[in-house]
């Protein structure tokens, strides 16, 4: 603290930078006065060419093109209702050894309770 108070005691705490007067006054006009003048270019108005006025259009349609052709992909795997009507009459049920169920059951971790609730579909209340 006593060595700031002996800095501040040499130094002072005035400013001792300063701006000659009328410098803002004047700063924009030698600012102005200084920049080399600029051209405007002319604007030239061209019509737009066959292909211009196409290309929004073509872009469009390749667009719509490439929609219809990723739904018809998304929905190629899909079975229509008539095919999964006729699956449904012709399934049949596959016969599984009791070995292969006794092993399933013992690792399903199921208790005999929660075993009959699901085979039977019957609600837990």
């Amino acid at each position: 603290m006593k060595e700031e108070d002996n800095i501040l005691k040499k130094v002072g705490k005035e400013n001792v930078f300063r701006v000659p007067d009328g410098y803002f006054e004047n700063l924009t006009s030698e600012v102005m006065s200084r920049l080399p003048e600029k051209e405007t270019p002319a604007f030239i108005k061209k019509e737009p060419t066959k292909w211009e006025r196409i290309k929004p259009w073509l872009y469009m349609t390749a667009m719509f093109v490439g929609a219809a052709l990723i739904i018809r992909v998304a929905s190629a795997d899909r079975t229509s209702a008539t095919d999964q009507i006729a699956m449904d009459d012709t399934e049949t049920t596959e016969v599984v050894s009791d070995e292969y169920i006794s092993s399933v059951l013992d690792n399903s971790m199921l208790d005999d309770y929660s075993l009959y609730v699901y085979l039977t579909d019957a609600s837990v209340e």
